[in-house]
Formats: C-alpha cells, structure tokens, sequence
C-alpha cells in the first residue's frame, strides 16, 4: 500500500531529526514520516510546551501489525480504506465528537453522512484528504481528450498512461468510469463492471506508478502523457517549470482520498491530550502549512476561510462541480475482493 507522504525515507529521516526536538511523554502519535512537522499542530505546543512524541511506520500493514502484536500508541494515522479492518480487530474505540473542537465544520463528504449526522460511532476523524485525477501534458494532449476518464482506452495514447500501483485509488478510478460515484454500497455487478474496466485498460499502461517522484519523471520525461495522479504532482512539476496540467472535471468525475486519525484502545497516555492534539491539527492555522506541503484539510471552514480560491486552485484542490468519489471507509469484504482482483489485473488476468 502506497503512503500519503511527500517525503522520500531519506528526506523523511532528515526532517524527523531536525523538527523534533523536545516532545511531551504523556502522548505518542504513530504516523507516517513527515507528519511530525510541528506547524501542524502549533496549537498543541502552545498548550503543552512540546509536541508528541512520534513513532513512525511505513505503510499501514506493517503499522497494523505492529499495534496488534502489542505495540502501543495513543493515536494512529491511516487511511479510510483501513478503517473497517481496524475495527473489526478490535484495537481503536470511538472518538467523542463533543471533544472535537471543528467536527460541525468538517466536511460531509469526508466525514460521511452517517458519522457527521452521529448516526454512527466516529472511529475515524478525516484532518488531510487530497484529490485524484487526470494529470497530462497540455502540449501534446488537449484538454478534450481528458474532458472523459475513456482518456485511458483512447488507443491514440497507448503505451503513453499510467495510473498508481494503489487498489484504492485504481478502484476509484474504474467505478467513476463505469457511473458509481459511492463505494460504499456497490454491488456485485458494480464490481465487476469496474474489474472488467481495468482489464480492458491494462495493456494500454506503461506501467503502474508507485510514488510521487516516479510520475514526475514518467510525466517530465514524456514516457508518460496521461496520468491517474495525487494533486501533489502538479504543483511540483509547475515548480520546475516542466509541462503539466490537471484535470479534475472529466464528465465522469474526479476522486478524494483522504486520511485521518483512530483512537487506540487502552492507550498509554493522555486521553485529554488526544483530542488536543486532533483539535490543534484541526485548527484553522494548520490549514496553510498543510495545503503547502500539498494536504487539504477537512475543516472545510477554514479551507475556505483561512485560504483563497487562487491558492487552492494551485495545489490542485479548488472547489469543482462535478461528480466527486470521496474513498471513505468500505467493507472488508470488499476491499479483500478488490485488492485480490487488482493483483491479477496487474498480472495480466
């Protein structure tokens, strides 16, 4: 499983030694490299005079396995497609949203309905979420040619597109193109529908990328025109002033992943200080330092408060009307099904 972080392990490393110095014992946050970074959390050290104390994994199995083999953390970053599992493995309880300084601002749609309505328990808190959708160099490819998500079955660019070496992001991708913007009650048909698109794009590929840096050179270099990318490629490849383009309004739609924070049962520390640390990453001066390092935050108020269209639209985040999949939590069941299906997809059958 692909992580959501800009930083290589190397830069990752470097960061970590250089942003944490002192850090609070009463709390420790299991995270993905990067996320230390303590102008996400300022409001947190000006209330205890530190920050957390970090743990770090790789990607979300080896963070999973560690926890149910007897690792303790307070609170653990992942990703919504993990949700179901950790909750079936019994190892994170439900946060109490009266504790959550922004939960009435987050967005609906990242929340879902269920979990902002309380409805149903809140085992997961979106805080960064970031967009999916057509990256492509404007000039050899035009913008009709990814004004439909088909872009992938367009024999004119065989051997010239790419999408991520990520089920959940492939997943997301083939049920917009086959008219199911909501996973989370797809039938058995739909399923199928959206295997037997990825099948029938597979030859076409050039390859199925597998971090941020590898679709920059794939895309620099002109190996690769059309992409099924994270927002975070654009900004950096317009940084370098190397050709680029994003499209996030093809006539299918366009995808949000997004990633947030689990309450660990029996944890160790400060339950207090969980939910100060959940409220500093929410707070409207996290916004910026987020949307720079490419994340968008699921405080919708400050979203659109603390930031203009102009520096939204730059990161590949601005507000579209167009039909939106938000990944949010799905079943097991289903996600076991995906995944075995993509790796066959990926090996041919």
């Amino acid at each position: 499983m692909i992580t959501r972080t800009l930083l290589g392990s190397a830069a990752a490393l470097a960061l970590t030694a250089a942003s944490v110095s002192a850090q609070d014992a009463d709390l420790l946050v299991f995270d993905y490299p990067g996320f230390e970074d303590p102008a996400y959390h300022q409001a947190y050290i000006g209330m205890h005079g530190a920050s957390p104390t970090f743990s770090f994994f790789g990607d979300e199995e080896e963070a999973f396995q560690k926890l149910v083999s007897g690792f303790q953390a307070d609170v653990t970053h992942i990703c919504a497609g993990s949700v179901s599992k950790w909750i079936a493995s019994g190892i994170i309880e439900p946060w109490d949203t009266s504790r959550i300084d922004a939960f009435a601002d987050l967005n609906r749609d990242l929340t879902g309905e269920a979990v902002a309505s309380g409805e149903q328990e809140a085992y997961f808190i979106p805080t960064d979420f970031g967009s999916t959708a057509i990256a492509y160099n404007p000039e050899e490819v035009s913008e009709e040619a990814v004004s439909t998500l088909e872009v992938f079955n367009n024999p004119e660019f065989a051997g010239r597109l790419t999408i991520p070496d990520n089920v959940d992001d492939a997943y997301a991708l083939a049920y917009l193109a086959t008219g199911v913007t909501n996973w989370q009650d797809v039938t058995d048909a739909e399923f199928e529908a959206a295997s037997d698109w990825l099948r029938q794009i597979h030859p076409n590929l050039r390859t199925y990328w597998t971090d941020p840096a590898e679709l920059s050179q794939l895309l620099s270099t002109g190996e690769v025109l059309v992409s099924w990318a994270w927002n975070e490629t654009y900004p950096t490849m317009v940084e370098e002033g190397r050709p680029i383009a994003f499209e996030r309004e093809p006539e299918e739609g366009s995808s949000l992943w997004l990633c947030g924070y689990v309450n660990m049962v029996d944890a160790p520390g400060s339950e207090d200080k969980a939910y100060d640390y959940l409220n500093a990453l929410l707070a409207p001066e996290s916004a910026m330092p987020l949307l720079e390092a490419g994340f968008g935050t699921s405080n919708q108020a400050a979203l659109t408060g603390e930031i203009s269209a102009e520096q939204l639209e730059a990161a590949g985040l601005e507000s579209i009307d167009g039909p939106v999949l938000a990944q949010l939590p799905m079943s097991q069941e289903l996600r076991d099904k995906q995944s075995e299906a993509f790796e066959l997809i990926k090996a041919g059958f």
